[in-house]
């Protein structure tokens, strides 16, 4: 039987994950990788480990299912965003570490430039707005800041990537420099409407166009795998970032279709179909995905902790052995007390967007116990998106009826339960909630012929459970004002 291999690439681990031809996990293999923290605010990987782990774990998929590489057809890559790579064409090596999608080093270089005119001319061209998040302030500080790359890179010898096309290389030995257009849209560099390098952008950026990939439609081709590899050279047929390949893998194909996912972060998506959504609340227009012929578009809010609250009180504090506990432990109380835990471990996102926001646990009191605090976590992560999924409908002006969840936090019963609480519409889980490989999967299958048709990746999506709002509007109200007022003092 031929598969398709997603390969998965986040920001604490790499997995691979082999699918069937009804979007069946058949394998799945995962590796951690190390994170590292060298001042605060900054957040940076090695971007060597990003690479081997990824490969460790294709070729452990692939040994686990006895499935010689020639029973592939396709590979689908899926990523986190705006972390930023540079690297040697000639050599391949990274000429510094990558700078982490959550890293704010650069909060000074964009507030400057949300001062100036030049922020009008990226939210009018990149539906994005000025801040440390995105790749651009990431690439011009490594530009700055080691001793003679910008002339390099101008003489065309440094390669620019977010981590697909940095993925891609290594798997072409250096054949195929290429990014697609859901991760080229999140740069700051790249034109929504064109779907391109803007030159404008890249002078405001001081981003020479050398270093740029080709930015091709999500479902196309990026070259073969290096035989040497797997032993067969299989083809890469499919690119999108994470939150647009768990869109796609939720089968979020119609206007007005969102999901919710729970990672290390979370992110909603909206998908508002062949329209670019300006948002009037803090929110982002991208690409959903695209094809030769055309583009899908979405509004996206994006929410910088979430899981990593929870590996914050596991490693921080210690509250907690594995972050497997964090259900049971705030199951042991009817609610949180009180507490409120707004977790702006690095800064906050939308709608706030606020880099020098900074985490803090309010209402604590002698009767706080861990099981509160662990409570408050959970329900943290509900009223974030919450936030976030309010801002989408209204910018969208849809009637939100239902809200698809996927990610390892829609996993924890209790806080699907209490976002279905907070927002007062269906929240539903997929029977597969790995919907960010299965998105890859979808898309390198449709480029190699393996699905026919969105139609019949649709007829795939299955669901396995509905979370009902289970209190009433006046409660609902006051558990978000307790919010609100908390996140107000976190606010530089």
């Amino acid at each position: 039987m031929p598969f398709v291999l997603a390969l998965d690439q986040g920001t604490t681990s790499s997995r691979a994950i082999l699918f069937d031809r009804d979007g069946t996990i058949r394998a799945v293999a995962q590796r951690e990788f190390a994170q590292h923290f060298p001042a605060d605010g900054w957040v940076e990987h090695d971007p060597t480990d990003i690479w081997e782990s990824q490969l460790a774990t294709a070729r452990s998929v692939l040994e686990n299912a006895s499935t010689p590489a020639r029973d592939v057809v396709a590979i689908g890559i899926t990523n986190q965003r705006e972390t930023t790579i540079l690297w040697e064409r000639a050599t391949g090596k990274p000429v510094a570490p990558a700078i982490v999608w959550q890293d704010r080093r650069t909060a000074a270089h964009a507030d400057a430039l949300r001062a100036t005119p030049a922020a009008q001319i990226i939210a009018r061209k990149t539906g994005l707005v000025v801040d440390p998040y995105f790749s651009a302030t990431k690439i011009a500080w490594l530009l700055d800041n080691v001793e003679g790359l910008r002339d390099r890179a101008q003489r065309g010898e440094i390669a620019f990537g977010t981590v697909d096309s940095w993925l891609v290389w290594n798997l072409t030995r250096g054949a195929t420099h290429a990014t697609d257009h859901t991760n080229a849209s999140r740069t700051l560099l790249f034109d929504l409407e064109t779907l391109s390098w803007d030159d404008e952008l890249l002078s405001i950026f001081g981003v020479p166009r050398a270093m740029l990939p080709e930015a091709r439609p999500s479902i196309a081709s990026f070259g073969a795998c290096d035989p040497s590899l797997f032993g067969a050279p299989i083809p890469i047929c499919g690119i999108a970032g994470d939150q647009q390949a768990a869109l796609f893998g939720q089968a979020g194909f119609r206007t007005g279709l969102a999901k919710n996912t729970y990672g290390t972060g979370s992110f909603a998506v909206l998908n508002t179909g062949d329209r670019i959504v300006r948002s009037a609340h803090g929110l982002l227009s991208t690409v959903a995905y695209s094809t030769a012929s055309t583009a899908c578009y979405a509004l996206e809010g994006s929410v910088f902790v979430t899981g990593a609250a929870v590996q914050w009180l596991r490693d921080g504090l210690g509250i907690i052995a594995n972050s497997s506990e964090i259900e049971s432990l705030a199951a042991g109380v009817a609610d949180a007390g009180g507490v409120y835990f707004v977790p702006a471990l690095t800064g906050l996102g939308a709608p706030y967007w606020d880099p020098y926001a900074r985490g803090a646990i309010f209402g604590l009191t002698r009767g706080t116990t861990r099981a509160h605090i662990a409570r408050a976590t959970l329900e943290a992560m509900a009223y974030q998106s919450a936030d976030v999924i309010d801002a989408l409908v209204r910018d969208a002006g849809v009637d939100l009826r239902e809200l698809r969840v996927d990610g390892g936090g829609s996993r924890n019963n209790l806080a699907m339960q209490f976002q279905a609480d907070v927002l007062g519409v269906d929240v539903v889980r997929p029977r597969v909630t790995e919907t960010t490989a299965l998105g890859a999967a979808f898309l390198a299958g449709l480029q190699a012929g393996y699905w026919s048709d969105l139609d019949a990746i649709e007829r795939l999506w299955r669901e396995e459970r509905r979370f009902v709002a289970s209190i009433d509007a006046p409660a609902r109200a006051t558990l978000l004002e307790g919010w609100h007022a908390a996140v107000k003092r976190t606010l530089h």
